[in-house]
């Protein structure tokens, strides 16, 4: 081998221990997330074995993820409370994975490795949530994600991915609805809407993470500009119109709106993507503020979950812990964007 060979090896091995999850770690310092694993789908015609039935399955969440939280939304937003139970996982993940831990308890109790915790999963008593991909594939061996939609009957996991666990909400689940008028996925620009929700995802829901979960100088620049290019292609497309698409709230505005909420207090300083923050866009910050008011939402909100999840559980990132006491959010005031269109 020669001396070029070998320090190239060195680097990538080097590369590999500092990131946050070496198994979707390429050799050239990219992040490349793993696919989600189970994508069985509920249906409101029979056609598949999982129907659309009430109280039968279960929805797994972190009010930290951001992957999560759209599920949390689309849930609330369609009235789903009484028809499809939900279970909020710890929001500090350790080795062990995501834990249903009992907030009452301190944390040198629950962070015990050899005496049992208290569980708060009430559907299985769960103590962790890899004990529900072990039971649906002994085999699995990625790494364990939310949100995970569970079936109570067949005691297995339906479905951990969330653009279809919203899809199923929207659609298959419609006739269970409490809101019969939210449709998160409009027919009229369906085209239209799934080219946008790709790009918010490719370029900004996923664009964070490829900033952050990079070893790599060149890729996490790559990775920022190609971010911040994106925020303003939105920043423009919002001096037009109140939402992306006019005066109606979809599903893809939801998507971006989990991403903007977590940027200034964990993106922005903990995944250095630190060109601007949300709040130094004029549009982009009124448009955040106004989706924060909008029918609850808020409530699925919980900076507490988030900041104490990225801080203490990111430690090849944050090796100290520390959790950020800021910044001041203000997502109450004014944000003047029913000037441009009712809601």
């Amino acid at each position: 081998m020669s001396t070029a060979d070998w320090h190239l090896r060195t680097v990538r091995a080097k590369s590999m221990m500092m990131a946050q999850f070496p198994q979707e770690q390429s050799a050239s310092g990219e992040f490349i997330r793993q696919e989600d694993t189970f994508r069985d789908w509920i249906s409101d015609d029979n056609s598949t074995p999982f129907p659309a039935v009430p109280d039968r399955y279960h929805l797994y969440v972190s009010l930290a993820c951001p992957w999560a939280s759209r599920t949390i939304i689309a849930r609330k937003l369609l009235g789903f409370e009484d028809v499809i139970g939900m279970t909020v996982v710890d929001p500090v993940r350790d080795e062990r994975g995501w834990a249903f831990r009992d907030p009452e308890l301190s944390s040198e109790q629950n962070a015990n490795l050899t005496a049992p915790f208290a569980s708060t999963d009430p559907i299985n008593g769960f103590h962790f949530l890899a004990e529900a991909y072990e039971l649906t594939d002994p085999n699995f061996d990625g790494r364990v994600t939310v949100p995970v939609l569970w079936d109570k009957e067949t005691q297995r996991i339906v479905n951990n991915c969330e653009d279809d666990i919203c899809r199923m909400f929207n659609d298959a689940f419609r006739g269970l609805a409490k809101n019969q008028k939210v449709d998160l996925f409009p027919k009229d620009i369906a085209a239209e809407q799934e080219k946008l929700s790709d790009f918010v995802y490719d370029k900004i829901n996923n664009g964070v993470y490829k900033a952050g979960f990079t070893t790599r100088q060149r890729v996490y620049e790559r990775a920022c500009k190609e971010l911040f290019d994106a925020f303003d292609e939105l920043e423009v497309r919002l001096a037009k119109s109140r939402y992306l698409f006019g005066n109606r709230v979809v599903e893809t505005d939801w998507r971006l709106f989990c991403t903007l909420v977590r940027f200034d207090i964990v993106y922005y300083i903990h995944f250095k993507c630190s060109l601007r923050r949300i709040i130094d866009y004029h549009n982009l910050q009124g448009y955040l503020t106004d989706l924060y008011q909008h029918d609850d939402t808020a409530e699925t909100v919980n900076f507490d979950h988030i900041k104490r999840h990225y801080y203490m559980t990111h430690g090849k990132i944050n090796p100290s812990h520390i959790v950020p006491i800021g910044p001041i959010l203000n997502l109450n005031g004014e944000h003047d964007r029913a000037r441009l269109g009712a809601g």
